[in-house]
Order: C-alpha cells, then structure tokens, then sequence
C-alpha cells in the first residue's frame, strides 16, 4: 500500500485593482496563513501554496491543472481581498477536485486604533469571501465552507477532517476490489450494481476465480512460509501447538501460504481491497482468517461472503484512518438487552482487524462449524474502548446509500473464554433499541465498518464530495424525526440523481 502523500493546493483570490504592492501583501500574508494551517492540521497531506490568481485566465489555467494532477487532493480558496466572482466561472466549471472555502483574514484581532482606508483596501475577506461564496452556490458546486482564523484548533480540526475525506475521495477513485468467488447465496444486502458504483464512486470491482487463490497458494515453498511464520511468533502470542515443533504448527504454515499468496496476487494486480465466500473455498484447506486480518491491518479493505461493498468501503476509510487509529471490517452478530446498559458483540467467523485491538493479539486454532475445511488460524482479541462509528455502504437500487451509527465501544461486561474470535462490544447511540430501529428503517447491512478514529465530519465531507446520500445515528436521534429524514433525504438525492 502506497505511503506517498497527496497535495492540498491553497489558492488566494484577488485582482489587479490593488495594484503591485498591495497585491505583494496579499501574497506575503497568504503564505503566511499557509504556514499556519500546516502547523495545525494533523492529516498526512502536503499543504501548497499557489501564487495569487487576479484574473479569470489564471484562475483557469490554475484550476485545470488541479484537475489534472494525480497527486492533487483537493482545492482550498481564500478571497483574501475582493475578486470579483465572474473571474472564477470558467475555472470552477471545470474543476474535478474536492473544494474547501475558507472564510478567514489575514490578522485575528483589528488594530482598531490605527485603521485606515489603505488597512481596509487589504483587509477585504468579509466581503470578498461572500461574493466568490454567492457565485459557488449558484453554481451548485459541492464544497465545504470553514470560517475562523487559521491558528484556532476547531479552524485546522475541520480542514483537517475534510483533507482526510479528499484522501479518501482519491482512494475511492483509485480503488480496485478482487472478488475471489461469488456473493453468498440468496444474500441481498451484500449484492448490488457494480456499474452504478463505479460510475458514482470510481471503484473498480473484479471477479478472480477462487482457483487463482488456491494455485498462487500451491506455489509457495515451505521455507518462505516459515520464515513469515517466525515473524507471527515475534509479534504476536502464538500459542504451543501452533509455534514451531507444536503439534499443529503445519496449519499455521498452510495459513502463512494463504497470507503470501492473498499479498502477492493483491500487489500484482494494484488492487486495494478483496473478499472471500466460505462457500466457494476450492481447495483451499482453511477459510482464510489470519491472512485476512493481517492484510487488514497493511490497508486492504475485505468484506466477507463476498461482500465487495464493504470491503470497497473499508479500504476508503482505512485511507481515511489516522496513523494512530484503527478501522475494522465488522458485523451485528448478538446483542445483550441486559442487565445493565444494552450492548451489541460485533464479530465475524474470523475477519476482524488487529488495529482495533486492546492487547496483544493472540494466534489461535479452532474449529469452524461452516465451510467444510480444516481449522483456521486466526488472532483472537478484545477491541479497546474508544468512541467510534459504525458504517455501511448500501444499494438502494435507485442510489446509494452511507449510514453511520455513532458507537461507545466498551470492555466486555465478562470474560469470554470459550469465544475464539476477535471481537469488539458497544454501546450503540442513542440506545441498542432505538439505533437498530433506525438502521433497519434506513436499509442498514449486518456487515459494517468499524472505526475508533475516522470522523464523523470527515463522513459527512466525503459524501458531500461523492454526492452520496449520508444518514447518521446519533445520540440526538429521534425516531420520529429520523423517519421524517429518511423520506425528505430521499426525494433530495431521487430528485439529485435525475437532473446529475
């Protein structure tokens, strides 16, 4: 998975009125806001300056080469004096990128003892901002607008929200999906229109015979898979009888296999996310379990019983994850109504990602009572407690659909020895009752993402970006209302799609 960083271009509006000098100020001052955001946005991007535009010509010229740089994100724009928005039409017209307004000035307080007109001509952002803003939502141009001055933390955590979601904007456009097998059968919610996904979101999804898996599988030698069984053994807590000269070591070698094949043929074929299908294993001897997690944890999105959706969206906002936090392929599998609060166990047969884990994950061998194979290996752990979501990807026929459930993830309210999964508890908002409701009202799928860290601003910025419709869950949900939105929200993106 590639580290490289993408670029946020800041441009600054103005116009040739100001003249030389006042205009050099503008750009001495714009440089400077620069220098500001970058000293207090925490997402992995290059923040760049572009000199400032003063006529409609720059302003295109700069805009199309936006659009045509692959390692441009996205666009910020700054009026910093007045520019008169009739410049911008031809450059917004054809601008393909995410686009951020940021409403700010140049000095945070006034010096309201030496103002002068010549401070004033300088200083017109107020204004100017809301001239360029008038043209842009004429224009029904998608952006997000931030106001406040560049040194304020609440300013750099939105921008910073919205560059993740250009991140993730970028890893949607770029995005292949390797399908080994099918769906699972009679499955609805996993299914969909793979053509009306690639044209709304860019991601490629491709069918890879189940075979290919089992031959690359085949071709591994023993004393690579060894080598990286070595690896297991220093980083995790592989119990006995899966370390070396352990009774069943072999099955955590036949599992490396797994994990050096998936890597390679992913690699090989520049894909970034994949699924599997218990049903259609070939001659797979073990459900891929260990190997999935681990793949997970580099980036790749995964999605179970072929579930290309999920495992789309989960490689979005697994780019859209902050270094430090984690995001996880996740499923509703039980829930405990009480005593105590009601809480949902989330897990998978074996696919949950270590990122999200609270210990030392643990390699572990047990039966699987579906499938038909041999026992996989796979790392059995406790998610750590965090404030998280929990989001799906949603097919609605005539559209998509992003729904977000706003979740407290907690210890366990006991041990679960007999349990030989990863796993993760929750707290769902506002309550276990009235999430489930909501989600089952808005078409929710029982497979999700899970995430500790991906916010849900930087959600609400890259559907906005996508055009896709968003319904959140939240501690301020009520059913009455949320119904209401479901059917407003509804005719908006029915009515959106058939003028797009």
């Amino acid at each position: 998975m590639s580290a490289t960083k993408g670029q946020i271009w800041f441009l600054t509006g103005s116009q040739n009125l100001y003249g030389e000098d006042t205009l050099k100020q503008v750009a001495d001052q714009s440089k400077n806001v620069v220098e500001q955001i970058k000293a207090g946005i925490t997402a992995a991007v290059d923040l760049v300056w572009k000199p400032v535009v003063k006529t409609p010509e720059e302003i295109k010229s700069l805009l199309l080469d936006a659009s045509r740089d692959a390692n441009c994100l996205g666009v910020i724009t700054w009026m910093h004096t007045f520019s008169p928005a009739k410049m911008w039409i031809n450059g917004l017209a054809i601008l393909t990128k995410p686009l951020l307004h940021l409403h700010t000035q140049a000095g945070q307080s006034l010096p309201w003892s030496t103002i002068d007109m010549d401070f004033m001509n300088l200083n017109q952002a107020a204004h100017g901002d809301r001239e360029y803003a008038h043209l842009v939502t004429r224009m029904g141009i998608a952006r997000k607008i931030v106001v406040g001055y560049p040194t304020e933390s609440a300013v750099c955590e939105r921008i910073s929200n919205w560059a993740y979601a250009t991140i993730g904007w970028h890893a949607s456009q770029n995005l292949k999906v390797a399908r080994f097998g099918d769906n699972m059968r009679y499955v609805a919610v996993t299914d969909g229109n793979k053509v009306s996904v690639q044209m709304k979101l860019g991601i490629s999804i491709e069918q890879l015979g189940v075979n290919t898996l089992c031959e690359a599988v085949g071709d591994v030698s023993d004393a690579e898979a060894e080598k990286l069984t070595e690896l297991y053994e220093r980083e995790y807590d592989v119990v006995p009888e899966l370390r070396k000269g352990g009774a069943r070591h072999e099955s955590l070698v036949y599992g490396a296999k797994i994990e050096i094949a998936l890597r390679g043929i992913l690699q090989a074929g520049g894909y970034n996310a994949f699924t599997s299908n218990f049903e259609d294993l070939g001659t797979l001897r073990q459900l891929p379990g260990l190997a999935v997690q681990r793949l997970m944890a580099e980036g790749y999105g995964f999605g179970g019983e072929g579930d290309w959706k999920t495992s789309a969206l989960g490689a979005v906002m697994k780019a859209m994850t902050p270094a430090s936090g984690g995001t996880s392929f996740m499923e509703d599998y039980t829930y405990h109504f009480g005593p105590g609060t009601p809480k949902v166990l989330g897990a998978h047969m074996l696919e949950v990602c270590p990122t999200i884990s609270g210990q030392k994950p643990r390699i572990e061998i047990h039966p699987l009572g579906i499938g038909g194979k041999e026992d996989p290996v796979r790392m059995v752990f406790t998610a750590k407690p965090a404030d998280g979501r929990v989001v799906c990807l949603v097919d609605l026929g005539e559209r998509l659909r992003l729904i977000s459930n706003e979740i407290k993830i907690v210890e366990p309210t006991e041990d679960l020895p007999k349990l030989p999964v990863a796993r993760a508890v929750w707290e769902p908002k506002p309550s276990l009752a009235a999430s489930a409701e909501a989600w089952m009202l808005a078409g929710g799928s029982h497979h999700t993402v899970l995430t500790n860290s991906v916010s849900a601003e930087t959600l609400e910025d890259f559907a906005r970006i996508a055009g896709v419709e968003l319904v959140q869950i939240d501690e301020d949900t009520k059913l009455r209302e949320f119904r209401k939105e479901l059917q407003w929200s509804g005719a908006y993106h029915r009515f959106a799609e058939s003028i797009g």
